[in-house]
C-alpha cells in the first residue's frame, strides 16, 4: 500500500513552493509540535476542499473519521521528518530537501517529477491529466465515462502513472500497491477490467510497486478490497482467461503470496488453475496429500521442502484452520521453536487470533508455549484471541474455548493490558459486557 496524500482539485505548483519555503524555517527551528501543526493545517485543508456533500471528510475516494484524521496527521509528520533525516539528530533542512519531502508525501521519488506532474495538470490535453482521469473513471465505476476517454485516446490504455509505482490503468483495478485513497473496489470492477483488456491493456504489465515485477494478477490475489467485495475470484478468472500469468515473475508463488496477506480463498483458487506448490503453499490451503509427498517414512523432509516452508507452512495451516495438515506436521516430530516461526508469531498466535479451537488443543497437546510475545504486534496468543474475538462478527463459540483453553495451559493477562489504548480499552469493555468472556478467561 503506498500511504500518499492526495493532491487538492486544482493543485497550483506556486503554493507548493511556497509550502517547501515553510517547512524549510521549520525545520530549522528544530521544532516538531511546529512541524505537528503546519500539517495538521495542511491535512485539514485537504480534507475541507473534498468534503462530501453530507459534510462527510474525506480524501479521495476514501471517507474518514475524525480519530482516522489525526492518524494521517501523525503518519505525515513523521514521513516528512524521515525525509528531512530529522529523526537521527542531523535534519537537512535545505529547500531543495523540503521540496523532496512535499513530493514524496504525494507519491513522487522526487521534486522534478512532481513539479512537472502538476504542470501536466493544467494542461486541459496533457496525457497526465487524461490518465489521472481515467483512474478516477476506474476507482469511482464510471464504465461510461472510461470507455469516453479511451475511446478519445486509446494509447491511454498503455500510459503510466508519473507516480513512483509506475502503473498502469489495468493495475488500479487490483486495489492494490497504488495511492492508498484510491484503493477502492466498485461493484462493477469486472466489467471495468474487461473493457480495459479489450482496449489493449497488457495483461502482465509489470508496476514497480512492492520493489517492482507486480502483475496485476499478484496484486489483485493478495488484495483486501475485491475480496471483501466479493468479486475478487471472479477478477482473477478474467485476468487468467487474458493469458495473465499466475505465478510471478520473479520466480515467486503466487499461492504463498496470498497466503501472507490473509488470502486464503485465492490462495486454493490460483493452486487449482496450475500455479506451483511447494511445502509452505500445499499447507496453507490444506492440501494434505501434496503436504505429506515433501516428507520421507522416518518424518524428515524430502528435498527442495526446507525447514523454513514447514515453519511458514504451519503458521498458514493454523490460520486458515486446515486442522489435518496441522495434525500431521505434528506427527513428524518438528520442534515448536518459536524462534524457528516468522517474527515469533507462533501456530498458537493464528489459531488464537481466528479461534479455531480444535488447532489449539493439538498445539496444547505438543506442548505449545503460551506466553510467547510475537516480535511484532508484542502480543501474546491470548491477546490474539480477544483481538481476533473483537473484529469477528462470526464464530464466537470458538472464540470463547479458545480463550478458556489458552486460561486453563497457564495464559494469563497482565493488570496493566487493562489500562492503555483506545483499541484496548474497546475490548476490554467488550469483555466487561460478555460473562462468557470473563469466565473463560478464568480457564471456565
Amino acid at each position: 500500500m503506498l500511504y500518499v496524500l492526495p493532491l487538492p482539485p486544482r493543485p497550483n505548483l506556486e503554493s507548493y513552493k511556497k509550502r517547501a519555503k515553510e517547512l524549510a524555517k521549520i525545520c530549522k527551528a528544530g521544532d516538531r509540535v511546529a512541524l505537528r501543526a503546519w500539517v495538521a493545517e495542511w491535512i485539514e485543508a485537504l480534507v475541507k476542499l473534498q468534503e462530501a456533500d453530507d459534510g462527510q471528510p474525506r480524501l479521495g475516494h476514501r471517507a474518514l473519521t475524525p480519530a482516522e484524521i489525526e492518524r494521517l496527521i501523525g503518519r505525515t509528520a513523521d514521513g516528512i521528518a524521515k525525509n528531512l533525516d530529522w529523526a537521527r539528530g542531523q535534519a537537512d533542512c535545505s529547500l531543495s530537501r523540503a521540496q523532496l519531502a512535499l513530493a514524496r508525501e504525494h507519491g513522487f521519488v522526487s521534486w522534478p517529477k512532481f513539479a512537472t506532474h502538476l504542470e501536466e495538470l493544467a494542461r486541459a490535453r496533457s496525457p497526465v491529466r487524461a490518465f489521472e482521469s481515467a483512474v478516477d473513471a476506474i476507482v469511482g465505476g464510471d464504465l461510461a465515462g472510461l470507455a469516453t476517454l479511451l475511446k478519445k485516446k486509446p494509447a491511454l490504455v498503455r500510459e503510466r502513472s508519473t507516480r513512483e509505482h509506475r502503473s498502469t490503468l489495468l493495475h488500479y483495478v487490483s486495489a492494490n500497491g497504488v495511492e492508498d485513497y484510491r484503493q477502492k473496489t466498485p461493484a462493477n470492477i469486472v466489467q471495468i477490467t474487461k473493457l480495459l483488456l479489450d482496449a489493449g491493456a497488457d495483461v502482465n504489465a509489470e508496476s514497480d510497486a512492492y520493489g517492482g515485477r507486480s502483475t496485476t494478477l499478484g496484486l489483485t490475489a493478495t488484495s483486501y478490497h475485491p475480496e471483501a467485495a466479493g468479486v475478487q475470484l471472479e477478477l482473477l478468472q478474467v485476468l487468467i482467461n487474458a493469458g495473465a500469468t499466475i505465478d510471478p515473475p520473479d520466480g515467486g508463488s503466487a499461492v504463498n503470496g496470498c497466503l501472507r496477506n490473509g488470502r486464503g480463498n485465492a490462495a486454493e483458487f490460483l493452486a487449482a488453475r496450475g500455479a506451483k506448490l511447494d511445502l509452505e503453499g500445499a499447507a496453507g490451503i490444506g492440501r494434505i496429500d501434496a503436504v505429506k509427498q515433501f516428507f520421507a517414512a522416518d518424518g524428515s523432509l524430502k528435498p527442495p521442502a526446507t525447514a523454513a516452508q514447514l515453519y511458514a507452512g504451519l503458521a498458514w495451516a493454523c490460520e486458515f484452520g486446515r486442522t489435518e495438515v496441522v495434525e500431521f506436521l505434528l506427527q513428524t516430530g518438528m520442534p515448536l521453536d518459536p524462534s524457528l516461526m516468522r517474527g515469533k508469531q507462533t501456530g498458537l498466535h493464528w489459531a488464537a487470533y481466528y479461534g479455531h479451537a480444535d488447532i489449539i488443543q493439538l498445539l496444547l497437546d505438543r506442548g505449545a508455549p503460551v506466553d510467547v510475545i510475537d516480535d511484532h504486534h508484542r502480543g501474546a496468543p491470548l491477546e490474539w484471541a480477544l483481538y481476533g474475538w473483537d473484529g469477528s462478527a462470526q464464530n464466537a463459540e470458538g472464540f470463547y474455548r479458545v480463550v478458556g483453553l489458552l486460561a486453563r495451559a497457564g495464559a494469563k493477562l497482565d493488570a496493566k493490558w487493562y489500562e492503555s489504548g483506545p483499541e484496548r480499552q474497546r475490548v476490554v469493555a467488550k469483555i466487561q459486557a460478555d460473562p462468557r468472556m470473563q469466565a473463560a478467561l478464568r480457564g471456565e
